[in-house]
C-alpha cells in the first residue's frame, strides 16, 4: 500500500519539530475511525468483561516473561478492578473496532487519506479500546524518543478532542472518552512492555507510567 507510516510522523515531530503535520494526521485518524465506529454501532452494549480477560492475560505474558512479579500483578489486578466498578466502562454501545492501531499499522497519504492494515483482529468492542491504542502508543514514542510522556499531551488532547467532533454533543462525546481512555492507553503500555524486542530497563519504565495511568 502506497503511504507514510504513522510511527515516521511521530519521530519527526520530536527530533525535527515537525509538530503541524503530526496534528493534521491525528485529525485525519480521528476521522477515519470516528467513522469506522460510528457506522458500525452495535444494539448491545460494551462487554468490559472481555477487556479484562485480555488484561488478565497481558498481565499473565508479563509474569511469565519474568519482567512483573507475583505482588505486580497483583497490583495491576487491583487497578483493574477498581475500573470494573466505574459505570462509564460498560454505558456505552459496541462497535466494530480495529484493535491494534499501532503506528506500523497506520499509513497516510495527502490531505485525509489513511490507509490502516492488519485488519485480522477487527472485533466488537467499546471505541475507546482504538482511541486508547493511539494515545498509549504516542505515550511510548514520546518517552522512547523524548524520555517525556507528557510531551505527548497536546497531540493526545487534539486527537480526542477532533475525534469528539463527529458527535452531536463534541463535549458531552469528550467527556466520555476521556473517562475511559486512562484504562486503554495503561493497558496498551502494559502490551508493548512485554514485548521481547524491548529492554528490561525500559519494559520497568513502561510498567511504572502504566501503573501511574492505571492509578
Amino acid at each position: 500500500c502506497y503511504g507514510t507510516s504513522f510511527a515516521t510522523f511521530i519521530v519527526n515531530a520530536i527530533r525535527n519539530g515537525a509538530r503541524d503535520v503530526l496534528f493534521e494526521k491525528l485529525a485525519a485518524l480521528a476521522y477515519f475511525l470516528a467513522t469506522l465506529h460510528n457506522r458500525t454501532v452495535h444494539e448491545h452494549t460494551v462487554d468490559f468483561t472481555k477487556d479484562c480477560a485480555y488484561f488478565d492475560h497481558i498481565l499473565k505474558n508479563l509474569h511469565d516473561a519474568g519482567r512483573a512479579g507475583p505482588d505486580e500483578v497483583r497490583q495491576f489486578r487491583q487497578l483493574k478492578e477498581n475500573w470494573v466498578r466505574q459505570s462509564c466502562m460498560w454505558e456505552d454501545r459496541q462497535v466494530v473496532v480495529h484493535s491494534d492501531v499501532t503506528p506500523p499499522n497506520i499509513l497516510f497519504g495527502d490531505g485525509l487519506w489513511v490507509i490502516v492494515i492488519d485488519l485480522e483482529r477487527m472485533k466488537l468492542a467499546d471505541r475507546v479500546f482504538d482511541l486508547g491504542r493511539v494515545v498509549g502508543e504516542l505515550q511510548h514514542f514520546f518517552i522512547q524518543y523524548a524520555n517525556d510522556k507528557w510531551l505527548a499531551e497536546p497531540f493526545i488532547g487534539h486527537f480526542l478532542w477532533e475525534y469528539a467532533c463527529h458527535f452531536p454533543d463534541r463535549d458531552a462525546a469528550f467527556a466520555s472518552i476521556t473517562c475511559r481512555v486512562p484504562f486503554y492507553a495503561g493497558l496498551t503500555l502494559l502490551r508493548i512492555a512485554r514485548n521481547g524486542w524491548i529492554g528490561g530497563h525500559y519494559s520497568r519504565r513502561l510498567l511504572d507510567e502504566a501503573n501511574k495511568t492505571l492509578g
